[in-house]
């Protein structure tokens, strides 16, 4: 059966070769990332010295995804002179470099595949070695580890390693901040412009989190470390330009004031959640008009939770930034036809757009929530956990952040327009549809162990036409173990335990591989990929 599927994807792919005349071995590649125009946004109501502000946030964006392009691979120009494949050139734009984001492997000719670490550690360093160095700033989250002129290990600081490109948008900030008319704003780019090179964020983030009076807003500087699958510490550049929504940030705001609330309902051993998030917390609606640097490259972010540092999320709390209009985007070209795909004509009727966005909204609530520290002496969950924290932190935030809105929906009716099923039924489609991220990405990896965990607790069905039937009581009792299993993993900063679990369970398993065909062959994406308008 497994051949016969194999062959029927083969005839079809050949096929639409040849109706389009593309001999392009990258045409089905990029098929896979939907092009999606993000309109020029209505900017009537912001005044001129807006209109310039946004102008100056895009030229600090464009000095981001430069720095991105170094930090994660090396020469960009020289990676694009050297393709002469047209469709092979959008696809390494597509993925800041040579290496597929979906398996790490490289798709251009000279270039060997994808080391764990990316550009951040010297390609022949070993972790032993890495080990046994004597750095105090070896660790930090804001340092490139490079070859000295005698072969020894050292430690460059962001802003030295960027500075040309620093001073650029620090100059950008600084012009921004003289000519715009919000004192929280002028005081946050002035903070950024100085945070950025200095790398230190502490002031920055907390300035940024009190600017919540602006119509646009401004995420720039290394956030995440994803990239870094070595060892889960050193942080990407990456950057959105923003514009508030301002109704819908409104129906949100409404929950922030129940963070604590909702920190106290997580289903694992009181001693887990004593962590409690800043009262300053807020959530914006946001269209975004401009993404670069890791943000762009790859899967596309639809949300957001800053900052990550630990004593500002203590102290004054998170935002999370909801991006509607990739939301949006992302829920017809890719969610609901893959829905229309997998589900059962009874689920289907399950899934909403709405669902889906509320998802999103308690998903990136729950990376603000849960653990920070471990409760055993064993330092932050990201320092316990290593290059497998990124996994497990998505995996906490995805099945705890459904878990919520399936709870708050029968208990509170969130929003009239869906059903906890609705809910459970959108984000089982997600989690299939976005399982084809591959392994190499930790958002990927996470949602097959989801679905192989969902699996062996029996709550769903797959008929042999490729249709999942849903069991949601089943699957909201899963929910709440693994939800519980992942924090107690977090809280004890078990590494050996979190090691065999993401072994056991990271696997795609044959019904997986046959919706990655099933998806393929009706010409679902994977993803999107952006062309703004200005």
């Amino acid at each position: 059966m497994k051949h016969s599927y194999l062959l029927v994807f083969l005839l079809a792919t050949v096929l639409c070769a040849c109706e389009s005349g593309q001999k392009s071995p990258f045409s089905r590649k990029m098929a896979d990332y939907e092009l999606v125009t993000i309109p020029a946004p209505d900017l009537r109501d912001i005044t001129d010295n807006g209109k310039e502000v946004l102008n100056l946030y895009r030229f600090a964006a464009d000095e981001i995804d430069a720095i991105y392009w170094e930090q994660y691979f090396g020469d960009k120009q020289r990676l694009l002179d050297g393709i002469e494949d047209p469709l092979q050139k959008e696809f390494a734009l597509v993925n800041y470099g040579p290496w597929d984001r979906y398996d790490g492997k490289s798709f251009v000719e000279g270039y060997a595949d994808r080391l764990p670490g990316a550009g951040f550690y010297p390609a022949d360093m070993t972790l032993e070695e890495f080990n046994a160095w004597e750095n105090d700033d070896k660790l930090s989250p804001y340092t490139m580890i490079r070859r000295a002129e005698d072969g020894s290990l050292q430690a460059v600081w962001y802003h030295d390693a960027f500075k040309e490109h620093i001073d650029k948008i620090a100059n950008y900030l600084t012009a921004a901040a003289d000519i715009t008319i919000k004192p929280s704003v002028k005081k946050y780019l002035l903070s950024k412009a100085q945070a950025l090179k200095s790398d230190d964020y502490y002031q920055s983030s907390l300035d940024w989190l009190e600017m919540d009076d602006s119509k646009m807003d401004l995420v720039i500087g290394p956030d995440e470390s994803t990239d870094d699958q070595l060892l889960g510490i050193k942080r990407s550049y990456e950057a959105f330009v923003l514009l508030k929504n301002q109704g819908r940030t409104a129906q949100l705001e409404e929950f922030v004031s129940r963070i604590g609330e909702f920190q106290q309902t997580l289903p694992c051993d009181p001693a887990y959640k004593t962590f409690q998030p800043g009262s300053a917390s807020n959530i914006f609606s946001c269209d975004a008009i401009y993404y670069a640097g890791r943000a762009n490259a790859g899967i596309k972010v639809i949300a957001l939770n800053l900052p990550f540092d630990n004593d500002v999320q203590k102290d004054k709390g998170t935002r999370t930034i909801l991006l509607e209009n990739i939301i949006r985007a992302k829920f017809n070209s890719v969610v609901a036809p893959a829905g229309n795909v997998i589900l059962s004509s009874e689920d289907k009727e399950h899934l909403r757009a709405e669902a889906f966005y509320w998802n999103i909204v308690f998903r990136e609530v729950m990376h603000g929530l849960g653990v920070k520290q471990t409760v055993n002496g064993r330092g932050s969950v990201e320092q316990a956990l290593g290059n497998l924290a990124p996994t497990f932190e998505e995996l906490k935030a995805n099945v705890a952040g459904v878990l919520l809105v399936s709870k708050l929906q029968r208990r509170y009716h969130i929003h009239q327009l869906f059903t906890s099923e609705d809910a459970l039924a959108s984000f089982f489609t997600s989690l299939v549809r976005s399982e084809r991220f591959g392994e190499a990405n930790s958002l990927g990896r996470a949602n097959t162990i989801i679905y192989n965990f969902l699996k062996e607790k029996g709550a769903f069905l797959r008929q042999p036409a490729g249709q999942y039937v849903l069991d949601y009581e089943k699957m909201e009792d899963a929910l709440n173990e693994l939800t519980a299993l992942v924090l107690k993993i977090q809280a004890t900063g078990d590494y050996e335990f979190a090691k065999e679990f993401d072994q056991n369970y990271s696997k795609p398993c044959e019904d997986y591989k046959s919706d990655v065909l099933n998806l393929g062959l009706a010409k679902v994406p994977v993803d999107i990929r952006f062309e703004f308008k200005r």
